[in-house]
């Protein structure tokens, strides 16, 4: 997928600084699944903007960290989530409903009240934007179509599978877009899939298959446990992976730093790059470059070093600007060294 060994990315998410967002309202809420325009404390008139030059920060920030895939850091997203699941027809914005998240919380979610459509690209600029801006390959992330229809409230299809091949469809055509604006990695965020295992073992591979459908640039799904601010304890396995071995998308995005993962599961995925978590966010404390080594020469066990790729858990966005970016200073120096012990 890239020239390089081990090579660094971010999942998704890096903090938004405090002048754009309102970190206690973002706290408190949890991951918002309907749009959350308070967070904001900047004006409408000059949101954009303001959206503009924090994402230069977090592109510059990855850059000066000696990270070599380069993303937007989701700086104009409320959540990994809501931006492009709310961008989308069929969607009533106005009166959402009240289901159970994976924490047990009741969540705001999205009302699918007609057939659901893309009428425009909602990330192509975001794209284009950072292409503009770095000499680096470059990734962006999407949420994913089982994800979106686990947190929607289906008043129109009244069935599962259509609902999330619906998804699919505008998933792949929002895709298709990114590809063709230059896109060098495309990710699709499926964490609900671990939440409920069962009935991704029945849609889970086919709605990926679907969103990918035609897509050649390189691609990835990611999986976790939920954010570290939200789920403090992690389980130690997860409940659906070696399924993902036979879906379309090059790499699997893992957290396995925080759940403390057995690197034998890396064997479960023989013919998938892996993305694999090696800071934890649930910890503020910065990782020397020789923790971040130590996780990287444990996989490598189970992995080849050409399929292997360094990244954090899950998304940045909760951590303090300043920890962050030493985690991700740490992640860079931890895998040039082992890149360096490979080429000796």
């Amino acid at each position: 997928m890239f020239e390089m060994l081990i090579p660094t990315m971010l999942v998704g998410s890096y903090p938004q600084p405090c002048w754009l967002v309102d970190k206690q309202k973002l706290l408190a809420s949890g991951p918002p699944r309907v749009r959350m325009r308070n967070v904001w404390r900047i004006d409408d008139a000059y949101l954009e903007e303001a959206q503009d030059d924090a994402t230069i920060v977090a592109i510059k920030d990855q850059e000066r960290a000696g990270i070599d895939v380069v993303s937007d850091g989701e700086i104009r997203r409320e959540s990994y989530f809501n931006r492009f699941a709310n961008a989308l027809d069929g969607i009533d914005l106005d009166n959402p409903a009240t289901v159970f998240g994976r924490t047990g919380k009741p969540t705001l979610v999205p009302r699918v009240i007609g057939e659901i459509r893309r009428t425009r690209p909602v990330q192509v600029r975001d794209v284009n934007f950072l292409r503009a801006r770095t000499d680096h390959k470059i990734k962006i992330t999407i949420p994913g179509a089982f994800t979106m229809a686990k947190l929607a409230a289906d008043e129109h299809y009244l069935d599962q599978e259509a609902l999330i091949m619906a998804y699919a469809k505008v998933v792949n055509e929002e895709i298709r877009d990114l590809q063709a604006a230059g896109a060098d990695l495309v990710q699709i965020d499926e964490p609900y899939m671990q939440a409920h295992p069962e009935e991704a073992d029945r849609y889970g591979v086919a709605a990926i298959n679907r969103a990918l459908d035609g897509i050649t640039c390189a691609t990835a799904v990611h999986l976790c446990f939920g954010y570290a601010y939200v789920v403090h304890d992690k389980p130690s396995g997860y409940s659906f992976l070696p399924q993902l071995n036979d879906c379309r998308a090059d790499a699997i995005s893992i957290e396995a730093a925080q759940p403390a993962l057995d690197p034998k599961v890396l064997a479960q995925l023989p013919e998938k790059q892996i993305i694999y978590g090696v800071i934890n966010l649930g910890d503020q404390k910065i990782e020397t470059p020789s923790d971040v080594a130590a996780r990287l020469r444990a996989a490598l066990h189970h992995v080849p070093a050409e399929r292997l790729i360094a990244a954090p858990d899950c998304g940045m966005k909760y951590l303090p600007r300043t920890v962050a970016y030493g985690k991700l200073k740490a992640l860079a120096d931890g895998a040039a060294i082992v890149r360096n012990e490979l080429s000796r």
